[in-house]
């Protein structure tokens, strides 16, 4: 369905504020079949991160594709859009990798929120220190201490050297499992904070996007990120600009869902 001067003239906006890059298919879909004010509001809530200077052009793209690339989402034209975008704006073929992998450690939240869990239910359940010469949480057996506890110090210290801080989060969840928690550290180091292409606080932007997003909203490891963001220097224009970018994750049932729509009335 060709555009009408006005459509054309809505298109002409989104592009000089978004960039070419940013016009798919998806979005003529929107401009077509949605009131003009729906397509202009969802402009405008994209606009307003993009065209804030806080964060340099390529953060704000390898921001997007934080939010587009997430295990949780996978919105696959977000993610072809934001590489585009980003690569337009100077990003490099490995800080693009960069982003992809650290990307791929949301699934962790599994271990940070079970973990405790299990604690709780252990401890309620009167199992105490199961398996562990001393309790997980505080309790001694006869005194024993536990053999692997010079290992789990070591892994504890390791952490901190490869990632720049440590939270007591993790303790119970390096006491229950020292193999899985290495494995972990291992998966979430390399590459990235072995060296890598981004700055340590570009990094901790980057879980932060994909803590904030919708589809995750991990409360703890937001606030966690957030903390270590600001102590590698981020301001807090930068952070409000990843939430801001991340909430675009909304228009995603726009353009997904509209040209479904399209195909079934046409």
């Amino acid at each position: 369905m060709p555009l009408t001067p006005e459509q054309e003239r809505l298109k002409i906006k989104f592009v000089d504020q978004l960039g070419a890059e940013s016009w798919t298919p998806a979005w003529e879909s929107v401009l077509i079949h949605h009131p003009p004010e729906v397509f202009l509001s969802s402009l405008k809530l994209l606009a307003v991160p993009a065209t804030k200077k806080h964060l340099e052009p390529k953060i704000k793209h390898l921001i997007s594709l934080t939010v587009n690339a997430s295990s949780l989402h996978l919105h696959i034209p977000g993610i072809h859009a934001s590489i585009a975008l980003a690569l337009s704006a100077g990003a490099t073929k490995e800080e693009i990798i960069e982003v992809i992998t650290l990307t791929s450690t949301v699934g962790i939240h599994a271990c940070n929120v079970g973990v405790p869990l299990l604690v709780e239910v252990l401890k309620e359940e009167g199992v105490g220190d199961v398996g562990l010469g001393r309790g997980a949480w505080g309790n001694e057996r006869d005194g024993a201490m536990d053999p692997r506890e010079g290992e789990r110090q070591a892994l504890k210290e390791k952490f901190v050297k490869k990632r720049g801080y440590w939270h007591e989060t993790w303790e119970d969840f390096l006491r229950l499992d020292p193999e899985f928690f290495d494995a972990y550290l291992e998966f979430s180091s390399a590459g990235t904070w072995e060296g890598g292409a981004l700055e340590p606080k570009v990094k901790e932007l980057v879980y932060c996007a994909f803590d904030a997003a919708a589809t995750h909203l991990y409360q703890p490891g937001l606030k966690l990120h957030m903390r270590n963001a600001i102590r590698y220097g981020a301001t807090p224009e930068e952070i409000m600009e990843v939430l801001e970018i991340a909430t675009a994750l909304s228009l995603h049932t726009l353009e997904v869902a509209t040209p479904i729509l399209a195909e079934h009335i046409k």
